[in-house]
């Protein structure tokens, strides 16, 4: 069983945590303080006002009360209002104020104390009319203090807004490069934690992270014996093989705070982000000390520097692996910290972070052997009902060199199957299946015609002939000739126990056979087609190893010519002469396997003419009548090596 991955309490933070002690409660300073904003405030209020007013006195023209008494001769006031002698009005048409290119509908004026006219019976005459309330109306004291209100309102709106985003580092805020709050813990399902009984299949591994497990258990013992916590503990080995599981379990059964993260995250277009992100997530783990700090694909950003420095993205990943470097070196006070870390391509770290003192141990994870097998399919089926009938033992003679992940895989396949045929119960039927398609591929249904469908069953006959033939070679499990993925037939090999180390004898026997396909077409039909194209890739990688790798040429010697990491460095680190004399060894060693393979077809035309029948009537045998129809015993050797 698997139990859930925490998840990340903010989008731009790289890590998640598990087990933390939920952190202080902290309160949030408005940046750059009150008394600033404040000050921004009354700023902004007295803008406005001003503002308002000036808008307000555009409205309403003072005019002078000789002009007014000469709208009012005009007939052209329609309305007006007077409150003692102050006067508003408003005109009939518009009127240019005198002196001014502006014009104007509603007015105010004064009427002069000295002023001695018939102003109310020329009013009266022109018919205007005289109200009790003013023509302009004025807003209110509260009016106008919510408009002179509002802009500050917005301010302190936004100034909120901005400083919890700064807060909680929010996505496209500025929290990306500021400060940022510390994670919260996260509460698991059901609040358990993986141990080591999750784990199976890889003991060995369990024995030496039992020692950091021991430490963070009991720090006292070993600080008395003058004894330091290991710094990192480096995990390798292939996909799919555990190394995160196993990081887990060790900070669950340790009972500690538990950080993950995958070093990609930490890279980002910015220099310096990724160091700061560093920075901050040991700072997290130190408070919370002891505690475990995992990065996943350290690879990504431990590669070794100096290619490339000082070039965009380059240098923002030497400057995380830097930072690294020097938290896990104890000078920002790290104790208590462990790093743990995974990877794929230990041979690529940089040698300042593989060095003692750094990461102290290096751990191989392997793929599980035949029990380790069995165990993590237990693991892996507890919650899924099996029938009877099944037998894990058997599953796992069936799977050698699958990983963890793999045969994880394999039970959901397993599961998915008897969900689809309705069962209530996975059966051994199911695992078969699953095996299949997870080996072998998916069935296409793909109708061949007659003629290419012999030419692939010979083709096929000759594959399971060979391996049947050759002494030691992997027994036969399977030959088909319905088409699974790319491929229009398939043979399916696997050895009785696990193997570690192969012989000469046995890689030649293993060419023989990926070869028999391609010979049995050349020796029934004499025609070559591109079926053995997959064929001719395992030829080649095979050869490749046993003269570049593992000195198994006389004429090459005893050497790696050849790098086992990657192919494309091929050709870089051997002298032209070497590769010359690799390339003629390794054509000879595949032309003698090639000629060994039509040897045994002839002397054996019988028995593949019958295997074939066979398939061509089944089109598909399971190893005991595959070994049938070909006659042979399953542990008969008639030919040597």
């Amino acid at each position: 069983m698997t139990t859930p991955v925490p998840p990340r309490d903010r989008p731009d933070q790289p890590w998640r945590s598990e087990g933390a002690p939920p952190p202080p409660p902290q309160r949030r300073k408005m940046p750059g303080g009150w008394g600033r904003l404040l000050l921004t405030a009354l700023v902004v209020y007295l803008l406005a006002n001003l503002v308002l007013s000036f808008f307000n006195g555009d409205d309403e023209p003072t005019i002078a009360y000789t002009e007014f008494t000469k709208q009012v001769g005009a007939g052209n006031v329609s309305t007006i209002y007077s409150k003692g002698d102050a006067i508003q009005g408003e005109l009939k048409k518009k009127a240019k104020v005198p002196g001014e290119d502006t014009e104007y509908t509603k007015f105010t004026t004064q009427r002069p104390a000295f002023a001695d006219d018939d102003l109310w019976d020329e009013l009266v005459d022109d018919d205007v009319t005289v109200t009790a309330e003013p023509v302009v109306q004025q807003r209110s004291f509260l009016a106008n203090l919510l408009i002179s209100l509002a802009p500050m309102l917005l301010l302190v709106l936004l100034w909120v807004f901005i400083a919890r985003r700064m807060s909680r580092g929010g996505p496209g805020g500025m929290g990306g490069f500021g400060r940022k709050a510390p994670p919260k813990p996260v509460a698991l399902e059901s609040g358990t934690r993986t141990t080591f009984a999750d784990v199976a299949g890889i003991d060995e591994v369990e024995g030496e992270l039992n020692d950091v497990v021991d430490f963070l258990k009991n720090p006292d013992a070993y600080r008395k014996m003058g004894a330091r916590m290991p710094g990192g503990v480096l995990l390798a080995g292939p996909p799919g093989t555990g190394k995160t599981l196993l990081a887990r379990a060790v900070a669950g059964e340790a009972g500690v705070p538990f950080f993950s993260a995958s070093a990609s995250e930490f890279i980002e277009m910015i220099v310096g982000v990724g160091a700061g992100r560093v920075r901050e997530l040991f700072a997290e783990a130190r408070k919370v000390a002891p505690a475990i700090v995992f990065i996943d694909e350290i690879d990504t950003i431990g590669r070794v520097r100096g290619g490339g420095a000082g070039m965009g993205g380059h240098d923002e990943r030497e400057q995380t692996l830097n930072q690294i470097l020097t938290e896990m070196d104890g000078f920002s006070g790290s104790e208590g910290v462990i790093v743990l870390a995974a990877t794929n391509r230990a041979d690529v770290l940089d040698p300042a972070l593989t060095r003692p003192g750094r990461f102290d141990r290096v751990v191989q994870v392997s793929p599980p052997d035949r029990g380790g097998r069995e165990a993590i399919l237990k693991i892996h089926t507890r919650r899924i009902p099996l029938a009877d009938d099944v037998d894990l033992s058997r599953v796992a003679r069936s799977t050698p060199g699958m990983t963890g992940a793999d045969l994880a895989n394999l039970a959901n396949e397993a599961a998915l199957l008897a969900v689809k045929r309705k069962g209530s119960e996975v059966e051994q039927t199911d695992l078969s299946q699953a095996l299949e398609k997870v080996q072998l591929g998916a069935e296409r249904p793909l109708v061949m015609p007659e003629e290419e469908r012999r030419r692939t069953a010979y083709h096929e006959s000759g594959h399971a002939l060979l391996g049947m033939l050759q002494p030691g070679a992997d027994p036969v499990r399977k030959v088909t000739i319905v088409p699974r993925g790319r491929a229009l037939g398939v043979t399916l090999s696997t050895p009785d126990a696990d193997k570690y180390a192969y012989t000469e004898d046995y890689l030649r026997g293993r060419i023989i056979g990926a070869l028999g396909g391609m010979a049995a077409e050349h020796v029934v039909y004499d025609v070559i087609t591109t079926g053995a194209e997959s064929d001719l890739e395992q030829v080649t990688g095979l050869a490749r190893g046993m003269v570049g790798r593992w000195g198994m040429s006389h004429r090459v010697g005893r050497l790696t010519a050849i790098p086992a990491d990657a192919q494309q460095a091929y050709g870089l680190s051997a002298a032209p002469a070497t590769l010359d004399a690799i390339d003629e060894e390794m054509r000879r060693i595949v032309d003698e396997c090639y000629e060994d393979a039509c040897r045994l077809l002839r002397e054996n035309r019988d028995r593949l003419d019958s295997l074939a029948e066979a398939l061509l009537a089944n089109e598909t045998l399971e190893e005991a009548e595959a070994y049938r129809a070909a006659g042979i015993t399953r542990l008969e050797k008639p030919y040597p090596a």
